[in-house]
C-alpha cells in the first residue's frame, strides 16, 4: 500500500474542513433572512405544515434556533401551499410576504406584519391574486424610493411562460396601486419552463436580480441560480450572459431562492439546496455562501461558506412533554391540527374522525431513528411514523393487545402485518428505524430496552415525500371519534 504524502493529507483535511454545510439542516426551503439589531431572522417555506413559517434565529449566520412561526394558525384566507416568506424590515416594522392558496381559488402573494421578527403577525390578507398564480413576493425601492413588490406569475402550472412582474406598493403595505410592468421572464434554455425567486440587491448604481430557475424540487431537480442587472428598476433588465452563476457542486445539487445580507462588511446569500445523499427524504436544507461584485459590475459567488460550530449529525432529542406548550420541534398537517393536552408529562392526542392524526419533526440525515411510548388502551392505537403527507406515510401503532404496521400510499391503506402483543396496563414503545432513507424496519419493547423486531412485508417507501416537502417523523394516532391516545415519551436519534 502506498502512502499518502504529508502535502496530499494537509490538502485533503482543507478539503473537508472547508466542505459547505447546511446552517438549518433538514427541510427549510426558500430561506429569507433579515437583521435587527444585532441578530438575525429567518423563515422559511412550510407548504401543507403547520405551523406556517418556521422562525430562526442567529448571530453568526451559522448557528441558528427556532424561536417559533410567523402563522401559529394558518390564515382565514388560504387553505395549503404555505410558500417563500419573503421578510422585510423598515422603520422597527417586520414584515412578511408570502404565498399561499386562496380558498377556492389559486395561489396569491400575502402580506402580514410585526413589531418583532418573533411576532405576533398580524395578516392583511392576499396583495395580488393572478389567475395562473402569484408566488414569491419581494419588496424593493427604487431609485426614487418609491416601494414596489415583484413577484412571479406562476405560468408553469398552465405550460405558460412565467413573467416576473414589478407594481408599486402603498406604504402601509395592505395594497399594490398603479400598473404592473413585466421585469423579465424564462427565455434561455438553461432556465427551462420556469424563473423564480427574485431577490434584489444594488451596488453601484445598479439593481441585481438574483434569481433560480428550472426544476425546483425533488430528485429529479434542475434549479440552479442566475442573476441580472439594471440601472432602474423598472429597467431594461439585462441578463447575465454566463448564467446559471450557481449550480450543484461538492455535497449539494440544485441550489437555489433566497435572500442577501450582509454580516461584518461582507456579502451572503441564504438559499437552499439537496444534500446529494439524503435528497428529497431531507428536503431543501439552507446555505450560506458569500458573494462580491466584479470589476465589470456583475456579481459572482465566492468559495466563502458560512458553517454552524457543530457539523456532527449524530444526536438524540427527547420530548418528554412536561411543559405547558408544545416543543417548536413538532408541526402537523393544515388539513388536520390536531387535538391534544399536555398533563402530568404525557400529551393525549384527541382523535377527531377515522383520519390519521399526527405530529411530526424534520429529520436531517439518512439514518436515523424515533421510539415513541405510549399508554396502550383498549382500542384506540397510537405509534411512530415516518409521513410525506395525509395520503402517503408508513407507520407501527398499538393497544392493549396487537400491533399494526400500515403503509399509507396515494390515500390507499396496505397492512404489512399484526401482531399479538400482551400489554395491559404496561407502557409500549414502539420504534421505527431508517437506514439510507429508505430501508425502513420496527421494532417494539414492553420495558424500552429489550426490542423485538417486527417482521413485515418489504415495505418500498420511495415513493416518499411529495415533491415540495421533506419526510417527517413522529407520533401517530388512530381510531374512533372521542378516543384518546396517551403518549408518555418520544426520542429521536441522528446518526
Amino acid at each position: 500500500m502506498k502512502k499518502l504524502s504529508i502535502g496530499l493529507l494537509l490538502t485533503l483535511s482543507v478539503l473537508v474542513a472547508n466542505a459547505q454545510r447546511a446552517v438549518v439542516r433538514g427541510d427549510f426551503a426558500d430561506p429569507s433572512v433579515i437583521k435587527v439589531g444585532d441578530t438575525f431572522y429567518a423563515a422559511a417555506t412550510s407548504s401543507n405544515w403547520a405551523p406556517a413559517f418556521p422562525v430562526m434565529k442567529s448571530k453568526d449566520l451559522k448557528n441558528w434556533q427556532q424561536t417559533g412561526s410567523i402563522f401559529p394558525d394558518i390564515t382565514p384566507w388560504a387553505d395549503f401551499y404555505y410558500w417563500a416568506p419573503e421578510l422585510s424590515y423598515e422603520n422597527g416594522k417586520v414584515y412578511a410576504y408570502y404565498t399561499a392558496h386562496k380558498k377556492g381559488g389559486n395561489l396569491c402573494v400575502g402580506v402580514a406584519s410585526a413589531d418583532s421578527p418573533e411576532g405576533p403577525f398580524k395578516d392583511h390578507g392576499p396583495l395580488v391574486c393572478q389567475e395562473a398564480g402569484s408566488i414569491d413576493g419581494f419588496p424593493i425601492r427604487d431609485e426614487n424610493n418609491k416601494l414596489h413588490l415583484i413577484w412571479k406569475e406562476d405560468g408553469n402550472s398552465v405550460g405558460k411562460p412565467t413573467p416576473i412582474w414589478i407594481q408599486p406598493m402603498n406604504e402601509e403595505r395592505t395594497a399594490l396601486t398603479g400598473e404592473k410592468k413585466e421585469l423579465f421572464r424564462n427565455d434561455t434554455p438553461w432556465e427551462a419552463n420556469l424563473v423564480e425567486g427574485v431577490s434584489i440587491v444594488k451596488n453601484n448604481g445598479y439593481f441585481y436580480a438574483i434569481y433560480a430557475a428550472a426544476g425546483c424540487c425533488g430528485s429529479g431537480c434542475t434549479y440552479a441560480t442566475g442573476i441580472a442587472r439594471s440601472r432602474q428598476l423598472l429597467g431594461p433588465w439585462e441578463k447575465y450572459a454566463g448564467n446559471p452563476i450557481l449550480t450543484s457542486q461538492g455535497d449539494w445539487m440544485c441550489p437555489g431562492h433566497g435572500t442577501a445580507i450582509t454580516h461584518q462588511g461582507k456579502n451572503y446569500f441564504m438559499y437552499h439546496a439537496y444534500d446529494k445523499v439524503s435528497n428529497k427524504y431531507t428536503g431543501r436544507q439552507a446555505l450560506v455562501r458569500g458573494f462580491e461584485f466584479t470589476a465589470d459590475n456583475w456579481l459572482r459567488f465566492t468559495d466563502e461558506y458560512l458553517s454552524p460550530a457543530d457539523n456532527s449529525t449524530s444526536y438524540t432529542v427527547t420530548d418528554h412533554f412536561d411543559q405547558k406548550k408544545l416543543d417548536l420541534q413538532w408541526s402537523w398537517s393544515v388539513f388536520n391540527k390536531p387535538a391534544f393536552e399536555l398533563k402530568n408529562g404525557r400529551i393525549g392526542i384527541h382523535i377527531k374522525d377515522d383520519r390519521e392524526t399526527f405530529i411530526a419533526r424534520r429529520i436531517d440525515s439518512q439514518n436515523y431513528e424515533a421510539t415513541v411510548e405510549i399508554i396502550p388502551g383498549k382500542s384506540a392505537l397510537a405509534g411512530v411514523a415516518l409521513i410525506g403527507d395525509d395520503k402517503n406515510m408508513i407507520y407501527a401503532v398499538g393497544k392493549q393487545d396487537s400491533i399494526r404496521v400500515t403503509l399509507v400510499k396515494n390515500g390507499a391503506r396496505s397492512s404489512l402485518g399484526k401482531f399479538p402483543v400482551a400489554a395491559a396496563n404496561k407502557h409500549l414503545f414502539l420504534k421505527m428505524s431508517v437506514k439510507n432513507n429508505t430501508d425502513i424496519s420496527f421494532h417494539y419493547s414492553l420495558n424500552g430496552t429489550d426490542f423485538t423486531f417486527l417482521k413485515t412485508a418489504a415495505a418500498d417507501i420511495t415513493y416518499l415525500p411529495p415533491w415540495d416537502r421533506a419526510v417527517r417523523a413522529g407520533i401517530l394516532a388512530k381510531g374512533v371519534q372521542d378516543e384518546v391516545v396517551v403518549v408518555e415519551n418520544f426520542v429521536f436519534k441522528s446518526e
